[in-house]
């Protein structure tokens, strides 16, 4: 049971990891994500809302409690991470622009699977 417990976490906080910075570097506008995301074709306002999403999701899943926000959070980082791998390999990016989000999945649903009880959305009975 400890060995879960240490898991989740340990993928859990390798997400937060991925996220945040970015989140963070999108709302800061950094010259490397702008362009980043120009190559996609994407205007500016989506670097801004990937990194509101990206910051809110990263703390979602660490903050206790709220366990439908928690779901909602794994579900916008897995459509983030599906859509970036898309769109790079979509454009003609490096392979490894496409694996490393495809990467990044695994170590989610390690998250997602590892979670405690306290922190999954309970069935209606």
């Amino acid at each position: 049971m400890k060995s879960k417990v240490i898991g989740y976490w340990v993928c859990t906080v390798l997400i937060v990891f991925f996220m945040l910075p970015g989140g963070i570097f999108y709302l800061m506008r950094a010259p490397q994500a702008v362009e980043g995301m120009k190559l996609l074709g994407s205007p500016l306002y989506v670097v801004i809302l990937l990194g509101v999403w990206k910051v809110l999701g990263s703390i979602a899943l660490v903050v206790p409690g709220f366990a439908l926000l928690k779901e909602w959070a794994y579900a916008g980082i897995f459509f983030d991470l599906t859509g970036a791998a898309v769109a790079t390999g979509a454009t003609g990016g490096a392979w490894w622009h496409v694996a490393a989000p495809l990467g990044i999945i695994v170590i989610l649903y390690g998250s997602w699977a590892l979670r405690p009880a306290s922190r999954r959305v309970v069935a209606a009975a």
